[in-house]
């Protein structure tokens, strides 16, 4: 792999021998020979070379594996197994593609080449659905618990206009897609619930002011995109204007007339 950051390709290492060790969420694997593990140049420190260790290196254009960047994100560093299923596959396929130097600049070679990438796309598809597998088991389980500390961070960074699905999945050390899927089992999305519950905040300090708060810094304060943003959403929610709101609100408390 090149020393610098390469943001066009990802890379697939294919083990040979010798000790190579990949560190991937604070596990430690072992690889042995065959075993398949896509890298980037900017995580390098993931793999750990020992000593008379040799792997093959495939340069892979990212866009040609038919995924988002997170997704793509999401396989970096995961071992996979070339002793079985589409890793085994994967892995004689490119190890005889590699030994065969006339291929390197040949028609031929090209379509082998073309092949290998469609192989590394299927690869790239099973590691995302065995994580989805993963994520779906767990969150049935501690998923609850996960959700309950979810609701807490969104409210405690409702007024914050960075507050997004990335962010809260990155403060909780999690995917985007879990996070989703968290959400969705509950019946809602997050963009959703976060929208829900700034709204709920924005009407409850509509009904308590005694003085008129102008809708920019009303939308300002709770993260909305603009006045007209807010005052659309705000109608979509509760059938009136935030201004409507707030005067009926208000009203309710005026004293009345002796």
């Amino acid at each position: 792999m090149p020393d610098t950051n390469d943001p066009n390709h990802i890379y697939l290492g294919v083990h040979v021998r010798g000790p190579v060790t990949v560190v991937h969420e604070r596990a430690r694997t072992l690889l042995e020979p065959n075993d398949l593990v896509f890298c980037d140049p900017a995580r390098r420190h993931l793999l750990r070379f020992g000593e008379d260790c040799q792997m093959i290196f495939f340069r892979v254009p990212r866009c040609y594996l038919g995924v988002t960047e997170p997704e793509l994100r999401q396989v970096l560093g995961v071992p996979v197994r070339g002793g079985e299923g589409i890793g085994a596959l994967a892995a004689d396929f490119l190890t005889a593609l590699a030994a065969r130097a006339e291929f390197r600049r040949s028609s031929t070679g090209d379509r082998r080449a073309r092949t290998a990438v469609h192989l590394l796309s299927v690869l790239v598809m099973e590691l995302l659905a065995a994580d989805t597998t993963e994520e779906e088991a767990d969150a049935s389980g501690t998923g609850g618990a996960m959700l309950t500390r979810i609701h807490a961070h969104i409210e405690e960074h409702l007024m914050d206009p960075d507050l997004s699905p990335e962010s809260i999945a990155r403060a909780h050390h999690i995917s985007v897609r879990y996070l989703q899927k968290l959400f969705q089992n509950d019946g809602s999305t997050v963009s959703q619930w976060v929208r829900h519950r700034r709204l709920e905040f924005c009407r409850l300090e509509l009904g308590r002011s005694h003085r008129r708060i102008t809708m920019a810094a009303m939308a300002h304060r709770w993260g909305f995109n603009s006045p007209s943003h807010f005052s659309r959403t705000f109608r979509g929610a509760y059938g009136m204007s935030p201004s409507e709101w707030q005067a009926l609100a208000t009203s309710a408390f005026e004293p009345m007339p002796s």
